[in-house]
């Protein structure tokens, strides 16, 4: 069985028109609040450091404090609390 060039297009065009479906509810939904936004949670990643190849250093906040975690060793590693920004 052979596939004209206009099935093509028309398949070409169902995808398009699925996925641009998709997308606008994503969006409806996260404005009418039944989707949550990124950021809006307790836990937040601030920033990553390379170390090498396979270690990265990782600043995570959560719940207004900071954290440092050593990652990709033979094991992860807390590497300890960050005192609050107003205390220093």
């Amino acid at each position: 069985m052979t596939l004209d060039p206009n099935t093509w297009l028309t398949a070409a065009a169902a995808l398009v028109a699925v996925v641009a479906l998709i997308l606008l509810a994503g969006r409806l939904a996260r404005r009418a609040g039944l989707a949550p936004r990124a950021g809006d949670g307790r836990l937040r990643l601030e920033e990553v450091l390379p170390l090498d190849a396979r270690r990265r250093l990782l600043l995570v906040r959560c719940d207004g404090r900071a954290l440092l975690l050593l990652t990709g060793g033979a094991q992860d590693l807390v590497v300890g609390w960050l005192p609050p920004e107003d205390a220093a």
